[in-house]
């Protein structure tokens, strides 16, 4: 049995504390998880995984043998791809997430592309608002906009996307069009937060160097962009979004720009991966080609 790849499958359970999820991640029965694990234990004559019916989790040795194993098979990755010339050679699967704006309008359009140069690498794609664990669910690097609080990664930042204010046509016929910040007063914003529950910034402009931010009246507080946009399509308020992914709605008339002169700041886009030493060489072409279609449009 390959040496290797019982060593991989020992890191995955040790990371996600699960035999499930690491076959999930890895594309594996349980079944063959559990004999990787029990072959491996075997080869070393050492327990490395404590079993219970909640979780599993490392033994003395096994966190002795997961910190080793991280580092070798890193080098292994590198050394598999260190003499390849020809990037048409790189194999193996890219597990990325990215908000579904970036994902509709920007990834997608463009990988065929990708994946026609390099035809031995396979794509598992992520499109979602949630903030995803990069390390625990397994994800070789994740597109991620705004504020990057996580310090146990690395962020690579790759470009900033300009912001628009929208409203619907509909909400003009009853509010009017708000043209300077003291007509903020008298209309309503649809508020963003995440989670539920968090207080909203309210309505953000620039002012130089500083962000300013106007407390707004609002009847809805929605947790996710594409509640975002239907919230001001169905009249409820103004949004602040990029104007990536809306584009077509204010092409057509269905979104309305409002106050051109005080946009929000605009949302810094950045690559995040774990700050291992050595990344596979497919995933850092993989980064690279995305930075350059993303810097490409800004």
């Amino acid at each position: 049995m390959n040496k290797l790849e019982l060593l991989r499958t020992f890191v995955r359970v040790t990371e996600l504390s699960s035999f499930t999820q690491a076959g999930d991640s890895l594309g594996l029965p349980r079944s063959t998880v559990s004999e990787h694990v029990q072959a491996l234990e075997e080869l070393l004559g050492a327990r490395l995984l404590q079993r219970t019916t909640r979780k599993v989790q490392a033994t003395q040795d096994g966190r002795v043998l997961y910190e080793r194993s991280k580092d070798l098979l890193a080098h292994m990755e590198e050394l598999e791809g260190l003499f390849r010339q020809d990037e048409t050679q790189l194999a193996g699967r890219i597990r990325v997430d990215l908000p579904n704006v970036l994902a509709r309008d920007m990834l997608l359009p463009h990988l065929p592309a990708f994946l026609e140069r390099h035809p031995l690498i396979e794509m598992e794609i992520s499109s979602t608002d949630r903030q995803v664990d990069l390390i625990a669910e397994g994800f070789d690097c994740v597109l991620r906009v705004g504020a990057q609080p996580d310090q146990t990664v690395v962020a690579r930042r790759v470009c900033s996307m300009p912001m628009v204010n929208c409203v619907s046509p509909a909400y003009l016929q009853r509010y009017g069009m708000p043209t300077t910040l003291a007509d903020l007063a008298e209309h309503q914003l649809v508020h963003y937060v995440r989670p539920l529950g968090a207080r909203s910034a309210g309505f953000e402009y620039q002012q130089g160097h500083k962000v300013e931010r106007v407390a707004m009246a609002g009847r809805v507080t929605v947790n996710s962009t594409d509640a975002y946009q239907a919230a001001c399509l169905g009249g409820f308020g103004i949004i602040q979004v990029p104007r990536l992914g809306i584009e077509e709605l204010l092409a057509s008339g269905e979104l309305v720009a409002v106050l051109p002169d005080y946009p929000a700041p605009p949302l810094d886009v950045s690559l995040l991966y774990a700050g291992q030493r050595h990344l596979p060489l497919r995933v850092r072409v993989f980064m690279d080609w995305l930075t350059a279609i993303l810097q490409a449009r800004y």
